[in-house]
């Protein structure tokens, strides 16, 4: 039997979604395609978890991709790959999200000009767009597939896909913002997590740059960590540490993922853009090479019995949140500067209580302590002096005053002397379970999900630096 060159190029689009990719680049993309090695790898890996979905077999894992901007991501997972889909099964159903109802609708446009062009029609004559059912966020084959557009701000209400995909929930602009993160982290677990048909088959894929500690990337990994099957690749526009799979290292050519488009100039030119946006947009970590303002590397985890040792000054500095259900924590941290100069953080109690609650613990962390722990607490203006002065009658018998940090400056600002001795080395920790996530806050500092473990160090420590004699000193 002999088939025509049409039916052969529709047969090998059919069954690479790589090759359908590079056919139909043109139907919508005027410039050139400048293939790299990393497209190829990116359609493979979508390919073998579709499939599953045409076979209607169990999935295997969801599918996280980070890689930075101008890596053709956006056209592979939101523009061709579901129109893609179509050529094995018509009536697969996609919903496609993106951070605002603005993108998501360029996309579902370009996937439509694909779906409607002549090429396809022509290679794939059987595959048609139901009449009067073409609306660019909503359309749909004759099959009963479908491809709709949404945002974070919207809901696909009452639908439910095949395979959902999540292209960039957060636009970098926004990244910093507490209330833009929520609501990405909240669409993405409340919303796209319940719209699948079948929980057992569908599957779900979101591509997206590493921007906050907490943002959906970070979300996924958790629940990864936590057992959720997931397969991550990660490719960095510059090779590092976080390659996923380690494997791709070898395709990088001078340490660079894709040489011809991102070219060493031109990535020094996105670095001007600052360490924070280059380190997440483009080496998919919100934390800059190297670290942050607290290089933690420096930090030794140690076994040391201070109590038992004469000529250390301790100050434990409380951070306190002023509603159980704020988000915030009520943090103390107990810091010490020893004999040689050496500063120790040597207990960290923290945790989202009522205002009884937080009282009571820091009455018994006090006794803990001991009266030669000099007691230092935060009075941030919208709490008042009311709500301290309480603080500190309850810890009658105890050095305890206030502390009005804002006089000193930003956050950022008053956390410069504590980082500098961080960064040389000088501070240790005392090992404990607590430590795992002071290093984190301190490792994302200032992007960090939450700021009170830094704020409490840095409160304690500038008592500390003080050149003064300290009534708390251990004799």
């Amino acid at each position: 039997m002999e088939f025509t060159e049409n039916q052969l190029k529709a047969s090998i689009c059919r069954d690479s979604f790589w090759e359908f990719v590079k056919e139909f680049w043109s139907t919508y993309i005027h410039e050139p395609l400048i293939e790299n090695w990393h497209m190829e790898y990116l359609c493979n890996e979508i390919q073998k978890p579709s499939e599953r979905v045409f076979k209607q077999l169990p999935k295997e894992y969801d599918l996280l991709i980070n890689i930075c901007p101008g890596s053709t991501k956006t056209t592979i997972v939101s523009v061709m790959h579901p129109i893609w889909c179509w050529t094995r099964a018509p009536w697969i159903r996609t919903i496609n999200a993106s951070f605002t109802d603005r993108l998501s609708m360029i996309n579902a446009g370009y996937s439509q000009d694909i779906f409607l062009s002549k090429k396809f029609s022509t290679l794939y004559p059987e595959i048609k767009p139901r009449t009067n059912r073409g609306a660019v966020s909503l359309f749909y084959t004759e099959n009963d597939g479908w491809r709709h557009a949404v945002s974070v701000k919207g809901s696909p209400q009452g639908e439910h896909a095949h395979i959902l995909s999540m292209d960039d929930l957060v636009d970098p602009r926004g990244s910093r913002s507490d209330a833009e993160l929520l609501t990405a982290n909240t669409f993405m677990f409340d919303v796209m997590a319940n719209r699948k048909v079948n929980q057992t088959t569908s599957f779900a894929m979101m591509v997206a740059q590493r921007l906050a500690q907490n943002d959906p990337p970070a979300m996924w990994l958790k629940k990864k960590k936590q057992g959720q099957l997931i397969k991550h690749i990660c490719i960095p526009a510059e090779i590092t540490d976080d390659v996923r799979p380690r494997k791709l290292k070898r395709f990088y050519i001078n340490g660079l993922m894709d040489p011809v488009r991102l070219p060493r100039k031109i990535l020094d030119e996105k670095k001007l853009d600052g360490e924070y946006t280059y380190a997440g947009q483009f080496l998919q970590s919100p934390i800059p090479i190297g670290g942050g303002i607290f290089k933690t590397s420096k930090m030794e985890i140690l076994n040391i019995d201070y109590k038992s040792q004469k000529g250390w000054k301790l100050y434990r500095y409380w951070d306190k949140a002023y509603s159980k259900d704020s988000g915030a924590y009520t943090v103390g941290v107990l810091m010490g500067k020893d004999p040689h100069g050496v500063f120790w953080v040597l207990d960290v109690v923290r945790g989202q209580w009522s205002s009884e609650e937080r009282e009571e613990i820091i009455k018994q962390t006090a006794q803990k302590d001991g009266v030669n722990v000099i007691i230092k607490v935060e009075q941030e203006p919208a709490a008042g002096k009311e709500s301290v002065q309480a603080t500190i009658k309850n810890l009658a018998g105890f050095n305890a005053t206030a502390d009005n940090p804002r006089s000193k400056g930003s956050k950022t600002f008053r956390a410069d002397p504590y980082a500098a001795q961080v960064n040389i080395g000088n501070v240790k920790l005392l090992k404990a379970d607590w430590n795992d996530e002071y290093l984190t806050e301190l490792s994302f500092f200032p992007n960090s999900t939450y700021k009170d473990q830094v704020d409490a160090s840095s409160g304690a420590f500038s008592f500390l630096n003080q050149k003064q004699l300290y009534i708390g000193s251990l004799r």
